[in-house]
């Protein structure tokens, strides 16, 4: 009998006790469609997998027979794809049932509240797919390796991510955590790239060379986010990105695989279908 190919899911995500970035191939295709062609053809069938999917989830919510949603957390690297995978993975589905929110540098009234209280204002209601554009993950990355608060405060807030997002599952939020891994040689080529291109320019940020700079301590920062905050109610996945092709495969089979597992359902008419059929004859 053949072995059945692993998912997404059993594939991406952090092993138990821990990743080891260094050990994961940023370029690699350890599943899934092999080569650019193969995986534009896969990207057709995900997409009107995920639209059916999601047309389901937020039928269900309306109708009042499911609270559940999903919230797909994007984190990586300058350049690594959030943006990218916002498009060609989120674009495959009916915006009017999505909700994108991207975190940037806080505002003052955002410091003045816990790191948590601009998250939860975000969080997708039920029928809703949620993108985070970054996020509460910032909060025990950025704040590490540029030493903005003591080491014993972001330490602390691994418990209370892992405590966050139970609560979310605990409402219904499926939660689905991307890491987007990239190497620095591909990293460089993107940021060559929007220097070349008079129309990517407004992508380009100089203080990108300054988080650059940083490179193995946020590798560290990373390794020990994603070892401390994967649970089962929140995992998290590596996914390789230096093929974007790839990457937007991978990210579009992990958002499938967590839909076909909540199996969102239409719900059942709460009037009489023949009486209502009756009535429309009638009227014509």
């Amino acid at each position: 009998m053949a072995k059945k190919a692993r998912s997404a899911r059993e594939t991406f995500r952090v092993p138990r006790g821990g990743v080891d970035l260094a050990a994961v191939d940023p370029a690699g295709t350890p599943v899934g469609p092999g080569d650019k062609a193969k995986a534009a053809k896969a990207m057709t069938e995900l997409g009107a997998r995920l639209d059916a999917r999601q047309e389901a989830l937020y039928a269900g919510a309306v109708g009042g027979s499911s609270p559940r949603a999903v919230l797909l957390v994007l984190q990586g690297m300058d350049t690594s794809g959030k943006g990218g995978v916002i498009s060609h993975v989120a674009g495959l589905v009916n915006p009017q049932g999505l909700h994108i929110a991207s975190f940037k540098r806080p505002t003052p009234e955002e410091l003045a509240h816990d790191f948590l209280w601009r998250i939860r204002k975000q969080v997708p209601a039920p029928g809703f797919i949620g993108v985070f554009d970054r996020s509460h993950y910032e909060d025990v990355l950025v704040v590490r390796v540029d030493g903005l608060v003591p080491e014993a405060e972001w330490r602390s807030r691994y418990d209370r991510i892992n405590a966050f997002e139970a609560e979310l599952d605990e409402q219904g939020v499926a939660i689905v955590k991307c890491m987007l891994h990239i190497s620095p040689q591909a990293q460089a080529e993107r940021l060559t790239a929007r220097l070349e291109d008079p129309q990517k320019y407004w992508k380009y940020n100089p203080g990108d060379l300054d988080a650059r700079a940083k490179w193995t301590d946020y590798q560290a920062a990373y390794t020990d986010a994603l070892s401390s905050c994967d649970t089962d109610a929140a995992p998290w996945y590596v996914v390789p990105s230096d093929r974007k092709w790839y990457r937007n495969w991978a990210v579009a089979a992990l958002l499938a695989e967590t839909l076909d597992a909540i199996d969102p359902r239409y719900p059942p008419a709460d009037f009489d279908v023949e009486a209502e059929k009756a009535r429309v004859r009638a009227a014509v």
